[in-house]
């Protein structure tokens, strides 16, 4: 309730207002410091063009330019592509963890209703009892082991 108190406070006394408009600002002069970087790195590229023209010949400097763009996009799709699997297995090792979680969380749920139920402790000691043992099968047995599935 707190927070949608003040809330309401920076709304009524025009703070907000304030905030959007200084956040506006900003991002426009961010944006145009953007632009004249962009601006300032293409002399760049030009004046060296310029300079390795004048040195090695205008066709050796245009495919040296050429492959070293070609070189840098290739880097960068690399990257990327090994940046983005290690961030799908991440997210598939969180996910793995957040179901272990919500079926430990349903199955605490239902543990009272099984306990009062005609089974009663039988129920529940079978599933867990097997649980148990998978658990040591997995712990006993690493998926890069050579010798897993071999029968030895």
């Amino acid at each position: 309730m707190g927070l949608l108190a003040s809330l309401l406070s920076g709304f009524a006394s025009g703070e907000t207002v304030a905030a959007i408009r200084r956040a506006r600002t900003a991002a426009i002069v961010y944006a145009l410091a953007v632009l004249a970087s962009f601006c300032g790195l293409g002399f760049l590229v030009g004046a060296a063009y310029i300079w390795a023209a004048a040195r090695y010949g205008s066709f050796a400097a245009a495919l040296g330019f050429g492959v070293g763009f070609l070189v840098i996009a290739g880097l960068v799709l690399l990257i990327h592509s090994l940046m983005s699997g290690a961030r799908a297995r991440r997210e598939a090792r969180r996910r793995s963890a957040d179901m272990k979680a919500i079926g430990i969380t349903a199955a605490l749920a239902v543990l009272p209703a099984l306990l009062k139920g005609k089974g009663g402790l039988g129920v529940i000691l079978g599933p867990v009892v097997a649980l148990a043992a998978y658990a040591i099968y997995r712990e006993n047995v690493k998926p890069d082991d050579p010798d897993a599935g071999e029968g030895k």
